[in-house]
């Protein structure tokens, strides 16, 4: 009779960007149950120019990253709205959102909002207080000040539940 490997939690970095509030939150999933570990977003000053904010986001990110060391991250797609100047910024704030786990080797899901919205309350056209009202019960402990905080740990909780369909996509790629 041959011993079942022991499995180990992972840590996971959720990453909500945007140039004005970049929101990250940090769980821990063992199976199924998952942990609250932080929360918490980087904020530049809006009188920055773009280039300073995006390097605020990033070594806001990299001081996150640092501090809790996950080995996975996920974040959220970009949605493409009316305003293209306002897309193409949110585009470059998730680049820096990508880039940051990519440089410490962590490898960097991707999720549609409607994934995460479906994922964490089983609609996908849930609104920011449904996903609050879900936090709580899904990481009782975690108590985000900001609808980025709390999106980050949404994001961080649908790649806690799709991580293994994650990780064959990006094999079947890479192959």
């Amino acid at each position: 009779m041959t011993a079942l490997p022991i499995r180990k939690p992972v840590r996971i970095l959720g990453i909500d960007p945007g140039l004005r509030r970049t929101g990250w939150g940090v769980i821990e999933a063992d199976g199924n149950r998952l942990v609250f570990v932080a929360c918490g977003s980087v904020e530049p000053p809006d009188e920055l120019p773009l280039a300073s904010r995006l390097l605020a986001i990033h070594e806001g990110l990299a001081a996150v990253l640092s501090a809790h060391r996950p080995a996975e991250a996920a974040v959220e797609q970009t949605f493409v709205n009316k305003d293209g100047v306002a897309t193409l910024k949110l585009g470059q704030a998730r680049g820096v959102a990508m880039l940051a786990p990519a440089m410490f080797g962590i490898s960097v899901a991707e999720y549609a909002p409607n994934q995460v919205k479906k994922t964490v309350v089983g609609a996908g056209h849930a609104d920011k207080s449904q996903i609050a009202m879900m936090l709580k019960v899904l990481l009782p402990k975690a108590d985000p000040r900001s609808a980025d905080a709390a999106d980050a740990l949404a994001i961080a909780i649908t790649h806690a539940h799709h991580r293994q369909s994650a990780a064959l996509r990006l094999k079947v790629v890479g192959a």
